[in-house]
């Protein structure tokens, strides 16, 4: 299984970006796919989910600024961000899980949001 993402770059601060996520995995539309963020240093952090039903819950920093969906026919998931902050500077996972011990993770890509 392989979980690929890509999107991420360099922005100013109050700018968008759309990340993606490409999953090889089987069954992907039974999935729960979400989006982690980490920082030198800190612990990853998880940001947003989205589930099989596509209902969505977002961290706390991400409420009203990112969107996450997904499109099951391309295996893909999105991550939205809008008016980014330079506090959303990280590497960003993609993060898929099936069932109670199948646990994916993509390699992340960087963001970096300047002031």
């Amino acid at each position: 299984v392989q979980l690929q993402a890509f999107g991420g770059g360099t922005v100013q601060a109050g700018g968008s970006l759309r990340l993606s996520c490409v999953a090889s995995m089987a069954m992907f539309s039974y999935s729960r796919m979400g989006w982690y963020r980490q920082t030198p240093g800190k612990q990853r952090e998880w940001v947003a989910t989205i589930t099989a039903t596509e209902a969505t819950s977002y961290a706390g920093s991400a409420t009203g600024r990112f969107i996450i969906s997904r499109d099951n026919a391309k295996k893909t998931v999105y991550l939205q961000m809008n008016s980014l902050k330079p506090e959303d500077t990280a590497v960003y996972y993609c993060n898929g899980r099936l069932g109670i011990d199948k646990n994916y993770w993509g390699q992340g890509t960087q963001v970096t949001v300047s002031s």
